[in-house]
């Protein structure tokens, strides 16, 4: 059995035209999902929200912008301060627009975490069991 990656830390948020403030990302990697890394936010014990991303394009955002759907994520710096800033569009408001949110992450923390992924389940080594999955879609019904 390969292990589950975990990681919590703080990150900023900012939502609409708010000014940054803090809350924990919790980041999780299961390599029976081995493409995707599943992202919750939360304030004082209450998830704020919770996505599933994909692996790569966390990998692929550190180095520069990516994403044209839903999630965007681009690499920012301010002197020596490397952040990933992970951009997410949610559900539409009712006056029109999107709820929109902005999380900055410390760079070297989400590298740190990518790298404990790769030590479970290596970039390009990622199998799915379709027959499993063609079961559970088919038991769904």
């Amino acid at each position: 059995m390969k292990p589950y990656v975990h990681k919590t830390f703080v990150v900023q948020l900012q939502a609409g035209d708010t000014d940054r403030f803090p809350v924990l990302a919790h980041l999780g990697y299961d390599p029976d999902d081995p493409f995707a890394v599943t992202a919750v936010f939360s304030l004082d014990g209450r998830v704020l929200a919770r996505w599933r991303l994909d692996r790569e394009m966390v990998a692929e955002g550190l180095a520069g912008p990516v994403g044209v759907g839903d999630v965007r994520l681009r690499p920012v710096s301010s002197g020596a301060q490397r952040e990933l800033r992970m951009e997410f569009l949610g559900d539409p408001l009712p006056g029109g627009g999107r709820h929109h949110a902005v999380v900055f992450v410390w760079a070297p923390a989400i590298a740190s975490f990518l790298s404990r992924t790769y030590d479970v389940v290596l970039p390009g080594q990622e199998e799915i069991r379709v027959d499993d999955f063609l079961a559970e879609v088919i038991a769904r019904g």
